[in-house]
């Protein structure tokens, strides 16, 4: 097999990882407990969004006869226990209070040992093994830490209350430095509607130059964003930001195809129409975002189209979209810190080790896939290159669209 063709079979798996499986319109599978830690037990509250219980056919809100059935899962899934033993809930689950989109539910729990509370959760990893339950413990001395479980560590000691009691030593504050940079590192590798972003602005990036100016673009912008709203700066809905995220995959992606394929005028004013018909059934109460933001990509589209038909060099107006879509994506990498609802001295560590972590992540995106890119290119039937960019782009336009559509009116 010639390089040529080893470079697009590489390039081809990795669209086919990001596509098949996990192109549903749940996003990043996510949700959360906050523990009220006591001497012999703890008052817990589960959060999860609505969305994630369809994966079990399950909606309490719209269908109020599996209310019992979701109690029964929390209760089973998310635990807590003490020298290996469990603590049985004394109060039964019940469905509480949350914001539009969500579905909590608090119990409470005693153990028969106390002493050592260890927090454990396989919440949705029998069907969604990428998924991500983010615990928050406010401890007896009304110190706060959190963690993070997932399939590979699903459990999180607390530590001996007795022994922290006994020699007065200050509960730890939780997850560290190191464990921020692999929380950012672990949301990029399952964040396929962030790597479908990254694929679809290398596909026809023409050098090493244009690649550096598409990843500051993207990285400042969405380090910004994530700043400002994780301190609380600015609150974005995060249904319309999941929903605008992917609306720029496949943006990017029809901008790829456009350009390889001759620039027709038709597609800019289909995009333009399509949005602004959108903006119209959101006025009428359809769809997560609202009108005037729908209207206002509306005019962002079409006027990028049209200044890209300016020029025949379209890198630095694309660094300039790859900035403007970071804004967007910054908005999805905050949900996770936001949500998780740190004391404000720890925001900022947290903050930064995250930051860290998703650069890292895109990095070793860009240096799997751009070298492979290259070998095409270079190869002696460029023939495979062009069949990639047109391809892959057709593959991840697709996908942006199915997440935005999905997105707006799921």
């Amino acid at each position: 097999m010639s390089r040529g063709r080893r470079a697009l079979v590489s390039l081809l798996l990795l669209l086919a990882w990001i596509a098949p499986e996990r192109a549903d319109a749940h996003g990043r599978s996510l949700s959360y407990s906050s523990w009220t830690i006591t001497r012999d037990g703890a008052l817990v509250r589960v959060r999860i969004p609505r969305l994630e219980l369809t994966r079990l056919a399950m909606d309490p809100v719209l269908q109020p006869g599996t209310q019992m059935g979701v109690a029964s899962l929390f209760a089973s899934t998310v635990r807590l226990s003490s020298h290996g033993q469990p603590c049985p809930p004394v109060v039964d689950p019940a469905l509480v209070a949350s914001p539009e989109g969500w579905v909590a539910y608090e119990w409470a729990v005693r153990c028969p040992e106390p002493g050592a509370p260890a927090v454990e959760s396989t919440l949705l990893l029998d069907v969604a093994p990428s998924h991500l339950h983010f615990a928050r413990a406010e401890m007896p001395d009304g110190s706060v830490r959190e963690s993070v479980l997932s399939a590979t560590s699903t459990s999180w000691s607390l530590g001996s209350l007795d022994a922290a009691a006994a020699d007065g030593a200050p509960h730890a504050a939780g997850m560290d430095l190191r464990g921020y940079v692999a929380l950012g590192i672990e949301h990029i590798a399952t964040g396929y509607d962030h790597i479908a972003f990254v694929l679809a602005l290398l596909l026809v990036a023409a050098s090493l130059r244009e690649v550096a100016g598409l990843v500051t673009g993207f990285t400042i912008a969405h380090s910004l964003t994530l700043a400002l709203a994780t301190l609380g700066v600015l609150h974005p809905q995060p249904h319309a930001v999941e929903a605008l995220i992917g609306f720029s995959i496949a943006l990017v992606a029809a901008e790829n195809a456009w350009l390889l394929g001759g620039r027709p005028r038709a597609l800019p004013w289909a995009i333009g129409v399509a949005l602004v018909l959108l903006a119209i059934a959101s006025r009428a109460g359809f769809g997560s975002v609202a009108a005037p933001a729908l209207l206002g990509v509306a005019l962002f589209s079409v006027c990028h189209f049209a200044m890209l038909d300016r020029v025949e060099r379209p890198a630095r107006l694309r660094a300039a979209v790859a900035f403007a879509f970071g804004l967007v994506h910054g908005f999805g990498f905050a949900g996770i810190l936001g949500e998780m609802d740190l004391p404000r001295e720890r925001l900022v560590p947290a903050l930064f080790g995250f930051n860290v972590g998703v650069e890292i992540g895109q990095l070793a995106v860009v240096a799997l896939v751009w070298p492979l890119l290259r070998l095409l290119a270079n190869a002696r039937d460029r023939r495979w290159y062009a069949g990639l960019a047109e391809g892959g782009s057709a593959v991840i336009c697709g996908l942006g669209l199915y997440w935005f559509v999905t997105r707006l009116f799921g």
